[in-house]
């Protein structure tokens, strides 16, 4: 199947030599072809340039972009979206004054998704989960990973896992897993964290690594939650067993973990919060991916990732939604891009550079996606007619996209969001 987009108002993101991630001042260069055609084979990038070059070979199918855009999809490399029911209580007592440490700690939070998760069967939960999936590609979002970490026990942990995996089975976006045991203490180990610790590495790795169930490991290294060297113990433990680091770190407090996710070469720290210099300093020249998620900054109002200190310090970032119950509900990356240009002061090149080539780097997909490449898989986003590509962020509250492509294919679900 060969498919031909011509009359492109403007091809994005496009890459002609094959690049890991965009640092610095390089996250302000995204490089376009105006008037431009694309040509998909077999769900694959086959060739792209000026329409003046646009070869008359035959296609099966022709499609007028005429004042259209086409960039590569949202690469999310922050989510949680597989969880049962929603915590909107919450929602209202943060309105009411609580924190969401306070909510925390009178058995909200986590531990309130974690009670929900544990009630519902697998079948049901990957129906809940499905929905979110096809509203977030939808939203044009070709690439996502997806944590564990709202189970807590090992049969409850596991049952995300295995909806993960049935969602990579039956869905054409990228999907990567990471287990996130680690995300909260269950009250049953208040008294005995070591002993979690221990469940997590002797109980539920084992059988992760023999159903193939995550490639990723993560920890909620935070005040009141996992320290670092708690933090240290997962993630030698995890490499044992082929899991590569992924940190949530420096939320609301600045511990140590940023240095411990560069000691064990995660590839990435996640959140990122609170930043202090001698993090930003430990992050140069490594290949550990800083990932910023302000649509749960927006939700919590809590600060902004510093994204402007961080590319002015050299390092890459990537963006992501954080999509989960409690503190980002929602998985819609065109208003994590426009966020991050109002709140946190990046250019439309840099957002768009961090929802795509950077996000795909941080799942170890920047091989497969992320850009306008040819022989990367044709994730694409087909723009309604707009004046520029700044006009996405621009207009934060108006879906600009038209069609969403994923391996050469239209996502369609019957049903419009």
């Amino acid at each position: 199947m060969t498919i031909l987009f011509k009359n492109i108002k403007e091809l994005i993101q496009v890459r002609t030599e094959q690049i890991s991630f965009v640092s610095g001042k390089e996250m302000n260069v995204l490089p376009t072809i105006k008037n431009a055609y694309l040509i998909i084979e077999n769900g694959f990038i086959a060739d792209f340039g000026a329409m003046d070059n646009c070869p008359n070979s035959k296609v099966d199918e022709a499609i007028d972009a005429t004042g259209k855009m086409i960039l590569p999809s949202w690469c999310d490399s922050h989510t949680h979206i597989v969880y049962a029911g929603n915590r909107e209580g919450e929602f209202v007592d943060r309105i009411n004054g609580m924190s969401y440490e306070e909510i925390a700690n009178r058995g909200g939070g986590i531990l309130n998704s974690a009670k929900k998760l544990q009630d519902i069967s697998e079948d049901e939960l990957y129906a809940q989960s499905k929905i979110r999936l096809e509203e977030v590609m939808l939203l044009g979002t070709g690439a996502v990973e997806i944590k564990s970490g709202y189970g807590l026990t090992v049969d409850a942990e596991l049952k995300m896992l295995r909806v993960i995996k049935r969602l990579k089975e039956n869905y054409p976006i990228e999907i990567k897993a990471t287990f996130l045991g680690a995300h909260a203490l269950p009250k049953e180990y208040k008294n005995n964290k070591q002993a979690y610790l221990e469940l997590l590495v002797d109980k539920i790795m084992p059988k992760i690594a023999e159903e193939k169930l995550a490639e990723y490991v993560d920890v909620f290294c935070e005040t009141g939650y996992f320290s670092v060297d708690e933090t240290e113990f997962i993630l030698k433990a995890g490499k044992k067993y082929g899991l590569i680091p992924k940190i949530h770190v420096n939320q609301f407090t600045a511990i140590g973990g940023v240095q411990i996710g560069v000691k064990h070469n995660a590839l990435s720290v996640d959140h990122l919060e609170e930043m202090r210099d001698e993090d930003i300093e430990i992050l140069k020249n490594t290949t550990t991916m800083p990932v910023a998620l302000p649509s749960c900054s927006y939700f919590l109002s809590i600060p902004y990732t510093p994204a402007r200190k961080m590319i002015d310090a050299g390092l890459p970032l990537a963006l992501a939604t954080d999509y989960n119950p409690g503190s980002t509900p929602s998985g819609n990356m065109n208003f994590v891009v426009s966020t991050a240009c109002i709140k946190m002061k990046m250019t439309p090149e840099e957002a768009i550079n961090a929802a795509t080539i950077n996000g795909a780097y941080a799942m170890g997909l920047e091989n497969k996606t992320g850009s306008i490449t040819v022989g990367k898989q044709a994730n694409l986003l087909l723009s309604k007619p707009i004046n520029s590509y700044g006009f996405l962020p621009y207009s934060f509250g108006t879906n600009q996209i038209e069609k969403v492509y994923l391996k050469g294919k239209e996502v369609n679900f019957n049903r419009e969001l």
